[in-house]
């Protein structure tokens, strides 16, 4: 990309958006577009079709969505499903409508088969039944990746799609009872040591795996994927390495300085057993992650104790 070249993030204020705009910033693009869902509602076909038509971006980063965890997602499947097909819809539409040179759609590994072969690789998509705890958001996500596709096809456009993993970092979401699982473990434990308690309740039995990856990863690898890759196929972003949620938990418990007990509440829904990315396609495009779970974790309590205490 040009560094003069008209550049749009959907979704800038999110925990994606966000860091791409830093590292655009930071890597001298100027010429950046933004607009908050005050401003433009990405669901609203006529509107984002308008913005397009007035602002003529070059390059598109779509990183606009309604995002949550297990909680939020079994609480509101019609609004996740809903919102992200129309966000989708009309940012991938509008893209090739007004000429858009290049656009990423940023998807996540949920899209894969609940009990899909570990590490996930790129083609297990669509061979398996999906979680089902998340499965209107992953059904959205694999209609953008299947619009993007057609789109190329049919209409000769560049867009790209990638996938990454469990994000966590700067302007994450700390609320409870939409977070995901970092997050609303960092703030249950400074909570519980702000008031001296003596025992934090996790949810699920603590045996399942995740892989966690800094977001500001996800944003170098979003610019380096747009510079070098092309075509249909997906990538995966991701660190390549999983850690079970109860040692997530005893992490975040050292790295907040909290003395009491861990306790973990079996009644509630462990998601996924397994969820490890295969990010063997990105490394032989000459990518790797850089940001260690522990340091990345460390950096991540101290913008909340900075920005949400």
């Amino acid at each position: 990309m040009d560094k003069a070249a008209r550049i749009y993030v959907a979704g800038h204020r999110g925990l994606v958006g966000s860091a791409i705009v830093r590292k655009l910033e930071a890597d001298g693009y100027r010429n950046l577009l933004f607009r908050t869902s005050a401003e433009l509602d990405l669901r609203d076909q006529a509107a984002v079709a308008a913005f397009f038509e007035r602002e003529r971006p070059e390059y598109v980063f779509l990183a606009a969505a309604r995002v949550g965890g297990i909680v939020a997602n079994n609480s509101y499947p019609a609004d996740f499903i809903y919102d992200n097909l129309m966000i989708q819809a009309n940012v991938i539409h509008s893209a090739y409508r007004f000429g858009v040179t290049k656009l990423l759609f940023l998807g996540s590994t949920c899209i894969y088969p609940k009990m899909a072969p570990q590490p996930i690789k790129e083609e297990y998509l669509l061979t398996g039944p999906l979680e089902p705890t998340n499965e209107p958001y992953a059904v959205a996500k694999i209609a953008g990746i299947i619009l993007c596709r057609s789109y190329n096809r049919q209409h000769g456009t560049r867009f790209i799609s990638a996938m990454p993993t469990n994000l966590y970092g700067p302007n994450d979401n700390f609320d409870l009872e939409t977070s995901h699982v970092l997050p609303a473990l960092i703030r249950k434990v400074h909570e519980a040591k702000m008031a001296s308690a003596s025992t934090v309740t996790v949810w699920g039995t603590g045996s399942p795996c995740r892989e966690f990856i800094h977001v500001d990863d996800v944003a170098d690898a979003s610019l380096f994927l747009m510079a070098r890759h092309e075509g249909n196929d997906i990538v995966n972003i991701g660190s390549g390495e999983e850690i079970s949620i109860r040692d997530l938990a005893l992490l975040v418990k050292r790295v907040v300085g909290y003395e009491g007990e861990l306790v973990f509440d079996t009644t509630k829904p462990d998601g996924t057993p397994r969820k490890l990315s295969d990010v063997s396609r990105l490394h032989s495009l000459g990518w790797r992650h850089r940001i260690g779970l522990e340091e990345g974790v460390a950096s991540v309590y101290a913008w909340y104790l900075d920005q949400c205490c």
